[in-house]
């Protein structure tokens, strides 16, 4: 069977679907297919709906044959095309985070909170109007139940850290977990040899490392082969990419503190996090060019200091 180029077979019947938001390797959303039944793990945005219609028809898959879609958190790169999709999937019901089920049925507070990181223009190009799903086919997910696909299993874990509305499935019989942004970022442009890295993603507004620590050491104890991330694709060598992924939250926290409050914080984070990511990318055998890294990173380098930005503003609240 030949498939579309934003199609990628990763095994046992999963497969990721590059939505095409920002560039092509950035998001992707993910499709599990278990005899003849089928579930979205993560949807990408309004835009991305036709590519998600077309992996169901280019793999034979019936609409009315897609049980689940699961977001893993509300964040619009996850779940933005949610809604325009459930229209198309009749037999669909939506499971999410007990926290984020109402930001679905009801996107205005969500928009709006977009909105005001990106910017009109932005959501325009890359989001659009966000359409609200039916109450009646949302149900929510909790610590520890499976959700079954054709009778193969997908564990609920609830990983806060990156956003509290977060949760991730382990999928025993692939030995993977879809991870959405719990275990960060990992773009394949930086693999070296094959071998991938991996860095936070602080993302406003709930960004807690502390709990993201917890989450990421949660996920690494199930033992899994592979990391089905948003950003981008599988990944394994999970041992490699956790004290990799803890050593850069380290950093962050550290820098975090380092930066003194005031006018200049923000540009200072910025710069910080690109220093400490070209560290470590340099250490990783990373042969791009400063500039080629800083152009591949710009975007996370500013939702990532506006994100720890929030979290610093919230420790001296309650601190005061």
């Amino acid at each position: 069977m030949s498939l579309p180029s934003y199609i990628q077979p990763i095994g046992d019947g999963v497969y990721a679907i590059d939505t095409g938001f920002q560039r092509e390797g950035f998001d992707a959303a993910w499709l599990l297919v278990q005899d003849g039944r089928a579930a979205f793990v993560d949807t990408g945005t309004n835009f991305a709906v036709p590519r998600l219609l077309g992996a169901l028809d280019a793999l034979g898959v019936a609409r009315e044959a897609v049980e689940m879609v699961i977001p893993t958190h509300v964040h619009l790169d996850h779940a933005g095309g949610v809604g325009l999709l459930m229209q198309e999937l009749p037999a669909a019901t939506l499971w999410a985070h007990p926290r984020g089920a109402r930001h679905l049925i009801d996107p205005r507070v969500l928009y709006q909170g977009a909105l005001a990181v990106y910017g009109q223009e932005e959501m325009d190009r890359s989001y659009g109007r966000l359409v609200p799903v039916d109450a009646a086919r949302v149900k929510t997910t909790e610590e520890g139940m499976s959700l079954k696909l054709a009778g193969r299993a997908l564990r609920v874990l609830d990983t806060p850290g990156h956003a509290r509305h977060h949760h991730c499935l382990w999928d025993e019989a692939s030995r993977g977990v879809f991870t959405g942004d719990t275990f960060g970022l990992s773009y394949r442009e930086f693999d070296v040899a094959g071998k991938a890295w991996v860095f936070p993603t602080s993302t406003p507004v709930q960004f807690e490392p502390g709990p993201l620590r917890d989450s990421v050491n949660r996920i690494a104890a199930l033992q899994p082969e592979k990391l089905y991330l948003t950003h981008f694709a599988a990944v394994r060598e999970v041992p490699r990419l956790q004290s990799l992924f803890l050593e850069l939250l380290d950093g962050m926290v550290a820098l975090a503190h380092q930066v003194p409050a005031g006018a200049g914080r923000h540009e200072a984070l910025k710069a910080g996090l690109f220093d400490l990511y070209l560290g470590s990318l340099r250490a990783h055998g990373c042969a791009l060019s400063d500039a080629q890294i800083h152009q591949l990173l710009e975007m996370d380098l500013e939702l990532n200091a506006q994100g720890i930005e929030v979290w610093l503003d919230k420790e001296a609240k309650s601190v005061g």
